[in-house]
């Protein structure tokens, strides 16, 4: 697809890897002003990583963009890993890379599972955030794992199809356990066709439109494997997020401005968690999308994403 609103393509300032607990080590880089303003991105999933295009929905001649892939996804190392793998350990990892960086405050921009990370950060460190933007909102609550499991069956009911048929028969009663059983098997006989199937599903349903190409880039082993691993066990775990949920500690960042940007036919995080965050937080903007679905790639999302990092450059407030 043209992806000419975005800007140019540019390589990273500056690369490294950072030892983290449990045997991980992740993989960060800047990119763009090293002096300029910092910007976080997260990367969706968990466990899907972070790619060259996303430097690119930033201005590199004023920010200082900072990406990293999470543990067990992308280019950190290992691969795929669940030991000392929770949201409190990505929280803990994240100010260990701004104390790194030496990094005083930055703007947080999120989708997808991003945008829960961003919240976890924020609300654990809300004194270290100037500003969110985040994308296709998902809070981690039981009824989103739930629609992704099997309420995506009402709209694409061949996706689904295929997700739950890879199965066999006697243990598509408990779809999650069943794909966790496989995922985690060392063998990549037994793990690698689970997670095609499990990150197929989920490119199949992360666009309005068809998109060849989103399902290809979910299909490749190295991507399918940390999503589709890191998926299931998290969402087995119901996040790893605290009893009263992301909702429960809004009060932690409600004067913290925000940039909410959401598909308003997003099937994967459906805009009922975008709207439920909008009302928690009075210092945030909603922008509904009305022709997008998932991806931040698809036109509206992106123009929409880039405008919204353009205010806070420009002096967005609450």
């Amino acid at each position: 697809m043209p992806r000419g609103d975005l800007f140019p393509e540019i390589g990273p300032l500056e690369t490294g890897y950072l030892p983290l607990s449990g045997g991980h080590v992740m993989y960060w880089e800047q990119v763009g002003n090293p002096r300029g303003r910092p910007v976080l991105f997260l990367h969706g999933g968990p466990g899907a990583g972070a790619g060259a295009v996303h430097r690119r929905f930033f201005d590199p001649a004023y920010w200082r963009i900072v990406i990293f892939d999470q543990r067990g996804a992308g280019r950190s190392r290992p691969l795929g890993s669940l030991v000392d793998n929770t949201t409190p350990h990505l929280v803990g990892d994240i100010e260990l890379l701004r104390i790194h960086l030496g990094i005083d405050r930055w703007l947080l921009f999120g989708g997808s599972w991003g945008s829960t990370l961003a919240l976890a950060y924020a609300q654990a460190f809300p004194e270290r955030v100037y500003g969110s933007v985040l994308r296709g909102v998902f809070l981690g609550q039981r009824e989103e794992i739930d629609w992704f499991l099997h309420g995506l069956a009402a709209v694409f009911p061949d996706a689904h199809s295929y997700f739950v048929g890879f199965l066999p028969e006697a243990e598509r009663g408990n779809v999650l356990a069943a794909y966790l059983r496989r995922l985690t098997d060392p063998d990549p006989a037994v793990h690698g066709p689970a997670a095609r199937a499990w990150s197929v599903y989920e490119g199949s349903c992360s666009t309005l439109l068809p998109s060849p190409d989103t399902v290809a880039s979910f299909a490749q082993d190295r991507t399918a494997l940390g999503l589709a691993r890191l998926e299931a066990y998290y969402f087995a775990n119901e996040l790893f997020l605290s009893r009263e949920g992301l909702l429960g500690r809004m009060h932690r960042i409600a004067h913290i401005p925000a940039e909410i940007v959401q598909g308003r036919y997003d099937m994967v995080c459906p805009a009922r968690a975008a709207f439920q965050l909008a009302a928690a937080w009075p210092a945030a903007r909603l922008t509904l999308v009305p022709d997008a679905g998932h991806s931040a790639l698809e036109p509206g999302i992106r123009r929409s994403l880039v405008a919204a990092v353009e205010r806070f450059r420009h002096g967005r407030r609450p």
